[in-house]
């Protein structure tokens, strides 16, 4: 038996005495496991147990059913890398050292899983990594899934797996991303039968667009019961954590990337048979705490260089709070790009430093369906307000939300003076955040890689990030987590 080193409570030793004779039984009290299924571009209320009537991902609702279901969890950003590149190291992504597109996680990180496999936890990443070569430090093994969604492998690494050792699977799906890729693990959609969100143009490339989409969300659900399946079938489904969520929104304009709630906000659901409360959770929860949860879970400290803070409470008491505050920012993703979103109970805070230009990413341009079709029926005048957002030259310099009224956040209270306020209080908060975290918005940004039409800039190259002024990825501090952190 190979034994951790840091676990206190690993094991449990029974002496009794009996006529004269010690007999020394030994109880093993078992590392917990833990699989993290983070999916690619899919929004959270794409899912039946978000509300979705037209979705089929019946092992995800029953995956809600029988566990916790977040309903207001944050990812740090809404882009691929900057977004695992944050959860593996518990910090923000202009505190990672790789908070844009396509770079990889520096070499000074420290990445959580990594801190498993030197506690002796078998460590896997299965299918898309898109963080770069740092990661084969952190785990046993690394490969890219197998078929077309990168979760064909999955179940033979749970057969598989050394039975000596707690394990931690880093589990990430292509699927929802484009091009879309249809087989037989899931259903295929009726275009009539989606649901078009409202910032899109309802019309018959947008509707197909998204029951191609639709089929890969469902695929996502097929795996997971495979999983949910094997885990339970080897016994250890109670000795096992389970996370479902997304690195960013759905690949549709006005999602990915985005600071909305369409962008930003992801499915979160943990389901542990024994382990965690049935129930809803609306506590506000950041994509940076997952590593400090996950410490907690195991019985290790908490590595000082995690920006976030552990959940694990709210497994046993859902009413509870662990954040007033979460913090995201949008940096260059194809386009130059810097958002900063702050949410605080209810209200949404933005503050966007180029306001001068269209909010844009690839899946918002005229390029793929439902982008090429909202263009159309722009051009056409056959556009409501709430379908013009990519299209607003200049943009609003700062945004304010309410999204218990306003959940698509369609609707800038900015200027309303009954909110002059919160306001206020929002600037505060997000300055204090920049502030301890070392962001700022680069002097020499990296240029736009394109145009909308896909008509490359000869001149691009990266450039400045942010936090590189400031040598922010080697700052601990997180900034205001609760209100009391924020000096009045």
């Amino acid at each position: 038996m190979k034994y951790l080193l840091f676990f206190s409570t690993a094991f449990v030793l029974i002496t009794a005495s009996c006529n004269n004779t010690t007999s020394k039984q030994e109880e093993i009290i078992s590392p917990p496991n833990f699989i993290l299924f983070i999916t690619d571009d899919i929004s959270y209320n794409d899912l039946g147990c978000y509300g979705n009537e037209a979705a089929q991902t019946p092992n995800i609702d029953r995956m809600a059913e029988e566990g916790l279901l977040f309903t207001n969890a944050y990812l740090t950003a809404s882009s691929c890398s900057p977004s695992r590149n944050s959860i593996i190291t518990g910090r923000y992504p202009h505190n990672t050292g790789a908070p844009e597109l396509h770079v990889n996680l520096p070499d000074n990180q420290v990445m959580f899983p990594e801190l498993l496999k030197a506690a002796g936890y078998y460590t896997v990443l299965s299918g898309k990594n898109h963080m770069g070569p740092a990661t084969k430090r952190a785990f046993d093994t690394i490969d890219w899934g197998g078929g077309p969604g990168g979760e064909q492998f999955w179940i033979d690494h749970l057969r598989e797996r050394p039975d000596d050792q707690p394990f931690f699977f880093w589990l990430a799906s292509f699927d929802a991303h484009r091009e879309w890729q249809t087989d037989s693990t899931a259903p295929v959609f009726d275009p009539a039968d989606v649901q078009v969100p409202p910032m899109l143009f309802d019309g018959p490339q947008t509707r197909q667009d998204l029951a191609n989409y639709y089929h890969e969300v469902s695929r996502t659900d097929y795996y997971l019961g495979l999983i949910m399946d094997e885990l339970e079938k080897q016994g250890i489904a109670e000795n096992t954590y389970v996370i479902y969520m997304s690195d960013n929104g759905r690949p549709f304009p006005r999602a990915k990337t985005r600071v909305y709630d369409s962008g930003m906000k992801t499915p979160f659901i943990v389901w542990s048979p024994g382990n965690v409360e049935v129930s809803h959770c609306a506590s506000l929860i950041s994509s940076i705490d997952i590593a400090p949860t996950l410490f907690e879970l195991a019985g290790l400290k908490s590595h000082d260089r995690f920006q976030g803070v552990s959940f694990a409470e709210l497994f046993s008491d859902p009413s509870g709070k662990t954040r007033d505050y979460v913090f995201a920012e949008h940096n260059w993703h194809v386009f130059r790009n810097h958002e900063r979103m702050l949410r605080k109970g209810d209200i949404m805070y933005i503050r966007n430093a180029y306001n001068d230009k269209m909010n844009m990413c690839v899946e918002s341009a005229p390029v793929f369906p439902a982008g090429v079709e909202l263009w159309e029926a722009y051009e056409a005048d056959e556009t409501v307000p709430e379908q013009e957002d990519i299209f607003m030259v200049p943009r609003p310099r700062e945004e304010l939300y309410n999204v218990a009224t306003d959940p698509f956040q369609f609707y800038n209270l900015a200027e309303d003076p009954a909110y002059n306020a919160e306001l206020e209080s929002c600037r505060e908060i997000l300055d204090a955040w920049i502030d301890a975290t070392g962001d700022n918005v680069p002097d020499n940004p990296t240029p736009d890689r394109e145009d909308v039409y896909r008509v490359k800039n000869p001149d691009f190259e990266v450039r400045e990030m942010p936090g590189e002024k400031y040598g922010a990825d080697t700052i601990t501090a997180s900034g205001p987590v609760l209100a009391s952190d924020v000096i009045k």
